[in-house]
């Protein structure tokens, strides 16, 4: 009896059934070489280093770990974080609300023992690491490459290291490591806990998601993306992690655990303008293209629960097919659209798509070879150009744009809508060659 071997769309070998076995095997290549983590040191130190000659000098550096920096001196002091627009020990360029959950500001307690600059250094050498981190997850969760198949990446460690040196130039990631933010360290969080940690079976999965939500909420979607994929028992870990977290926090300090989920969650406007062209949600979108009209928000939530539909059609598709990286991805841009805000800087997550794009490169023939580097280019294009800077921002501009220049005002938006829509017309096209080259197999011969 002969045995089939089940392909995807693409002819190529999909993951059979058993996808847990499949990634196991496949995330066995996620050990890097000395002489590789001594080449991705070197920037994070760097940084540290940096931050140390700030500090001596008095530099404004990191505005948001500032912040960070700032809440945690707070809950030590036992001051509120919530009750004014800014905290006691922000510097004079930092004058910002604190946005996060509490249990954030427990978390960045370590950041009270440096200075400013120094604590900038400090996550932003954190932040580094992830980003190489991530990357090398990525590379370990891709289908294995055929025998006789050409891999430019065959050596993960220096595909890690190649692809690190490059996506410094993203601006989701140079903008997070101005800003002193942590998506490239929730990023990390999230990849390493539902790729790795879970995907081998360890009894810890979802926990560091569950802690990921503590510091922001948006990763509680990730439960749900769990939850869904049949990893019950680490959706219900994860969601016990962030439950204990925030009744620590409530018998911490009563007053800001119950303000924030009461008054300071709802607002979104503590966040910042939502119609600013630094907003890359849907909900921006709308506002944005309707003059702040009233029912914008609900318009925007409403187009957002619509897209779940093929959202999670395109989830379980990969998840089905051992995918678990494109179907992690979905999930994360999808996330991207439904928040209310999403910063320019929340979508990171273009660092492991870029690499699961890339790697479909040599799958292809000579004849459509250039379908899949021009979406390729132009993926990595909307996130180098920096087009959202060259575009008039700021002081209610972006209410006046023209129509070419909401489109490209929205460009991070529409990316993975387009891309989503075009994934979809190539498969129904190919599914309607397939029945057709089996019916012409049908018909009789000399009919």
């Amino acid at each position: 009896m002969t045995r089939t071997v089940p392909t995807d769309v693409d002819g190529e070998v999909a993951a059979r059934p058993l996808h847990r076995l499949a990634l196991r095997k496949s995330l066995a290549r996620l050990s890097v070489r000395p002489r590789s983590i001594l080449i991705l040191s070197v920037i994070p130190l760097v940084a540290i280093g940096y931050g140390i000659y700030g500090w001596q000098h008095d530099w404004v550096l990191g505005v948001d770990s500032a912040v960070y920096r700032a809440g945690a001196l707070t809950l030590l002091h036992g001051d509120s974080l919530y009750d004014a627009n800014t905290l006691p020990n922000e510097p004079w360029w930092a004058l910002l609300p604190f946005t996060y959950p509490p249990t954030a500001a427990l978390i960045f307690v370590p950041l009270a023992a440096f200075p400013t600059q120094i604590s900038w250094g400090l996550i932003t050498a954190v932040s580094l690491g992830a980003m190489a981190l991530s990357i090398r997850i990525a590379i370990g969760a891709l289908p294995r490459p055929a025998a006789d198949g050409p891999r430019w990446w065959a050596s993960p460690a220096r595909s890690t290291i190649v692809f690190f040196l490059v996506f410094l130039g993203l601006e989701p990631v140079w903008r997070t490591i101005f800003l002193g933010q942590i998506n490239l360290i929730l990023m990390a969080m999230i990849l390493l806990d539902m790729l790795v940690i879970g995907a081998r079976g360890s009894r810890w999965g979802g926990v560091l998601v569950g802690v990921a939500a503590a510091i922001k909420l948006t990763p509680l979607v990730f439960l749900g993306h769990l939850f869904i994929t049949g990893r019950r028992k680490d959706a219900l870990r994860g969601l016990a992690t962030f439950v204990l977290l925030q009744g620590l926090m409530f018998l911490i300090n009563a007053h800001d655990a119950a303000k924030y989920w009461t008054v300071t969650l709802p607002d979104t406007g503590r966040i910042g303008p939502v119609h600013w062209a630094g907003n890359q949600s849907l909900n921006a979108l709308m506002n944005r293209a309707t003059d702040l009209a009233p029912w914008a928000s609900k318009a925007a939530m409403g187009i957002g629960f619509l897209l779940a539909i093929p959202a999670l059609w395109l989830l379980m598709r990969f998840h089905r097919k051992g995918q678990a990286l494109a179907a992690l991805l979905v999930t994360a841009f999808w996330t991207l659209l439904i928040s209310p805000i999403s910063w320019t800087h929340h979508w990171v997550w273009v660092i492991p798509l870029i690499v699961l794009l890339v790697s479909r490169l040599p799958k292809t023939t000579p004849k459509t070879a250039w379908k899949r580097w021009v979406g390729t280019g132009l993926v990595a294009f909307v996130f180098v150009s920096c087009v959202l800077l060259i575009l008039p921002n700021g002081r209610n501009v972006e209410l006046h744009w023209k129509v070419w220049q909401n489109v490209l005002g929205d460009a991070y938006i529409l990316m993975p809508v387009v891309l989503a829509a075009a994934l979809a017309l190539r498969w129904g096209l190919q599914r309607r060659a397939r029945k057709k080259a089996a019916a012409d197999v049908d018909v009789p011969a000399g009919v």
